[in-house]
C-alpha cells in the first residue's frame, strides 16, 4: 500500500501485528513512523520507554526477534518492536540456493516468521523496515528479493520517490501550512535547488518562514542566501536565456556566476547537457513541455516541469542543425576551458555570442 492508504487505515483500525516498511524515501517513512507508533502505544510511547523496542538484523538474528516478540513484557502492556535492516535476513550463498522461493526464514531453532504470523502475540506490532534499497535502477532487484523473502507479510508500504508533480504539491502545501508567500518563479527555485527531496523542501521551507516570519514574500536572494546548492539555479537560468536567444541576459548572468565564484566548466557541463536533451526531444518530436517531460520520463531521466519548460524553449529557439552546432561549439569551449589560457569567462562569453547570434 501507499503511505496515505497506510496512514488512513490507522484512522479506522489497530495496526497490523507484523507490517513491512520498503523503501529509501525518508519524509513519507518518517510520517508513517510517528502516526503508526502513536496508534500503537499512545501515550505509552512518552511515559513508558520499554514500549519501544529497537533492534536491527544486521546485529540480532531473525529467530532471536521473533522470540524477543513473543515473549510478554511485565513493563509494557503494548509494545512496537522496530527492526531495521530488513534487508540482511535475506539467507546467503548456499541458503539462499536452497531457499529460491524466500517465503519462509529457515533458521536455526525452528522458528519462523511464517509460523510467528500464524499467531501474533496480542498488543505487539512487528514493524520490518528496509530502508537501504529503491525500487529502480540496480536496486530493483535486491528489492525483489527482499519482497519475496518478506512475502508473507500481508500489510506493506512503499516508500517510492517523489514525482516532480508530488513534490511540487508537497511545498506549495507546506508552505501554505507555514504562512510562506511564495511565488511560483520562487517555487520552482526552490525545487530545483533541492533536487525535489521531500524531507529537503520541508527543512528549508521552515527556515525561510523563520527567516521572513510570514511578513513578506520569499525572494530569489532569500532562497540564494538560505538554500544550499541554490546558487546552482543562476546557471539554469543561464541555460533559459541561451535557449530564448536572449544574450544580454545571458551575458549578465555569466557575470552573476563569476563574481559568484562559479566553477566555468559546471555550467558548461549544465548546458551541454540542456542542448544535448533539447536534440533528444527535437528528434522525438516532442515539442511542448508536457510531451518532453513525458518522454524523459518515460525514458527513466525525470525532470522537473521548470526544466521541460526550459527545454522547449531551446527546441523553439534553436532547429536540428543549429542543435547540432551548438552542441559542436560547446564542445570547443570545453577543450577551451581545459586549456591554458588567462581567463575562464572571455572563452564562455565567446561561447554565448556564438549560440545567441
Amino acid at each position: 500500500m501507499t503511505p496515505d492508504q497506510f496512514l488512513q487505515s490507522l484512522t479506522k483500525q489497530a495496526p497490523q501485528g507484523v507490517i513491512l516498511f520498503l523503501g529509501s524515501e525518508p519524509f513519507e517513512r518518517e510520517r508513517c513512523r510517528r502516526a503508526l507508533l502513536k496508534a500503537a502505544l499512545g501515550d505509552d510511547l512518552e511515559n513508558n520507554s520499554d514500549a519501544l523496542t529497537r533492534m536491527s538484523l544486521d546485529e540480532v538474528p531473525l529467530a532471536s526477534i521473533l522470540d524477543e516478540a513473543r515473549a510478554m513484557s511485565l513493563f509494557a502492556a503494548k509494545r512496537v518492536i522496530w527492526v531495521s535492516s530488513a534487508e540482511a535476513a535475506l539467507p546467503r550463498g548456499k541458503a539462499a540456493a536452497s531457499n529460491e522461493d524466500g517465503n519462509e526464514a529457515a533458521d536455526g531453532d525452528g522458528t519462523s516468521l511464517t509460523n510467528y504470523l500464524r499467531d501474533p502475540t496480542p498488543d505487539t506490532v512487528l514493524v520490518f523496515e528496509c530502508n537501504r534499497y529503491g525500487f529502480d535502477g540496480e536496486d530493483k532487484a535486491r528489492m525483489e528479493k527482499v519482497q519475496q523473502f518478506f512475502a508473507a507479510i500481508p500489510s506493506k508500504v512503499e516508500f517510492r520517490a517523489y514525482a516532480p508533480e508530488s513534490a511540487r504539491m508537497l511545498a506549495q502545501s507546506l508552505a501554505k501550512q507555514s504562512g510562506l508567500q511564495l511565488g511560483l518563479a520562487e517555487l520552482a527555485l526552490l525545487l530545483e535547488a533541492t533536487g525535489g527531496e521531500p524531507a529537503r523542501i520541508q527543512i528549508e521551507i521552515e527556515k525561510l518562514s523563520l527567516y521572513t516570519d510570514g511578513k513578506r514574500k520569499v525572494t530569489a536572494a532569500d532562497i540564494a542566501a538560505l538554500v544550499p546548492d541554490a546558487q546552482a539555479s543562476n546557471i539554469f537560468a543561464l541555460v533559459a536565456a541561451i535557449g530564448r536567444k536572449d544574450r544580454v541576459r545571458a551575458l549578465e548572468l555569466l557575470d552573476t556566476l563569476s563574481r559568484e565564484g562559479t566553477y566555468m566548466p559546471l555550467a558548461l557541463t549544465f548546458l551541454a547537457t540542456q542542448f544535448r536533451m533539447a536534440l533528444v526531444a527535437r528528434e522525438a518530436g516532442a515539442r511542448n513541455a508536457s510531451s518532453i517531460q513525458a518522454h524523459f520520463n518515460k525514458l527513466g531521466a525525470r525532470i522537473w516541469p521548470e526544466r521541460a519548460r526550459q527545454i522547449e524553449q531551446t527546441v523553439e529557439g534553436f532547429t536540428k542543425e543549429k542543435l547540432d552546432k551548438a552542441i559542436r561549439r560547446l564542445f570547443e569551449a570545453d577543450r577551451g576551458l581545459r586549456d591554458t589560457r588567462p581567463d575562464d569567462r572571455i572563452i564562455m562569453e565567446e561561447m554565448i555570442v556564438a549560440l545567441t547570434t
